[in-house]
């Protein structure tokens, strides 16, 4: 089945990918490496190389790997098992990455992130840095979570969600996820897998399912959450099958069997996206209803006599969600006062506010530069 997708020079031979790769495509069991299908994954992404398109290799399978090697049959639940296990597999693993590239030449670097090392601006630019620098010098970098020192409050829950935020960081053109599944399978009505989908709706959402596999987290549920985030920042995304031989080699030429994602026309600017999916706030500030268009239509700043209240407690300098009179969370921004400090200023004007802070330069609750809708 080809992708109604209309491809030209550029997108045939794109400027950079990052390809996530899940547990059950480089294994044929718990901690039985697929080596064969490595091979020829790692002679595919060559091929790219080779033709001009930086790679970027997101990889699951450390935990699965180190299963494997203590001989344990179910994925632990507590999280000092899995790090310990991902912290035995986690070598074998580059082990074989660098294996299966060396006959082409090509040296593999391996980034292990938390979620800590994208939410704070400076780690943030730094691993952006870093991995354009990598790339710069010819290498695959090889990317997992950090499993072995990932607790519940940094993790990113996936390497879907992982893979969709390295997309936008490196500004790559495409996110290719393969996995077990073949792509979106319309489960509420054909049975047949969806090529295209122009917009994630509620349908689409209805479509997805979870994981039963012993080692593998998510199933479609993330990897559409995944596509949504990496559709916002203007990057295209595949879902197919990595049992397809020549499947990167067939997606990119619009032959390919799975699901095509078409991104959004214009991705966020770079520090507004950082604050809209790079972040876990700590807490809300609710708004009224007048305060909702302000921010929602005329890019405005929050003002104290937009706000309401908050819901959990925060910091000044903090990311926080607004939420306005029905609950739901409209934008996220970086605010300028405590969660204890807004009972006093909740519906104040400005001169009250500068009474109140008569050494605060600036007197917006979240400044428009610092806030960005979702």
């Amino acid at each position: 089945m080809a992708h109604p997708f209309p491809l030209n020079a550029s997108t045939a031979r794109p400027r950079r990918v990052v390809v996530k790769l899940g547990t059950g495509v480089l294994t044929s069991g718990i901690g039985e490496l697929n080596t064969p299908r490595i091979a020829a994954v790692c002679a595919s992404l060559a091929a790219l190389r080779a033709r001009g398109t930086e790679v970027i290799v997101v990889s699951s399978g450390a935990v699965g790997l180190g299963m494997g090697q203590l001989g344990l049959a179910r994925r632990p639940k507590e999280i000092a098992q899995q790090q310990a296990c991902a912290a035995i597999g986690q070598s074998r693993l580059m082990q074989t990455w660098q294996a299966g590239f060396a006959p082409h030449g090509l040296t593999v670097a391996q980034v292990l992130l938390t979620h800590d090392d994208l939410r704070l601006r400076s780690r943030y630019l730094g691993v952006q840095a870093t991995l354009r620098q990598l790339l710069r010098y010819g290498t695959i970098p090889v990317i997992n979570e950090n499993d072995t020192v990932s607790a519940a409050e940094i993790k990113f829950g996936d390497n879907d969600t992982l893979s969709a935020l390295v997309a936008s960081l490196t500004g790559a053109q495409y996110l290719i996820i393969l996995s077990t599944a073949p792509g979106l399978v319309d489960r509420c009505g054909t049975g047949e897998i969806v090529p295209l989908v122009k917009r994630i709706t509620p349908e689409i959402e209805a479509m997805a399912g979870g994981t039963t596999s012993e080692t593998a987290t998510g199933g479609m549920i993330s990897k559409l959450a995944a596509a949504k985030l990496a559709t916002k920042s203007g990057c295209g995304v595949f879902i197919a099958s990595g049992a397809e031989p020549e499947i990167l080699a067939k997606l990119l030429s619009g032959r390919g069997p799975g699901t095509f994602f078409v991104p959004s026309g214009l991705p966020l600017e770079a520090k507004k996206h950082w604050l809209a999916y790079f972040q876990r706030p700590t807490g809300t500030l609710l708004v009224n209803a007048c305060a909702v268009p302000v921010l929602r239509e005329q890019g405005r700043s929050l003002l104290a006599v937009g706000v309401t209240g908050t819901r959990g407690e925060f910091a000044a300098g903090d990311i926080v969600n607004l939420a306005g009179p029905d609950g739901l969370v409209f934008a996220r921004g970086r605010v300028a006062f405590a969660s204890d400090e807004i009972p006093a200023l909740a519906g104040q004007q400005r001169a009250a506010v500068a009474a109140l802070y008569p050494a605060r330069k600036r007197l917006e609750v979240i400044h428009r530069n610092d806030l960005v809708l979702l």
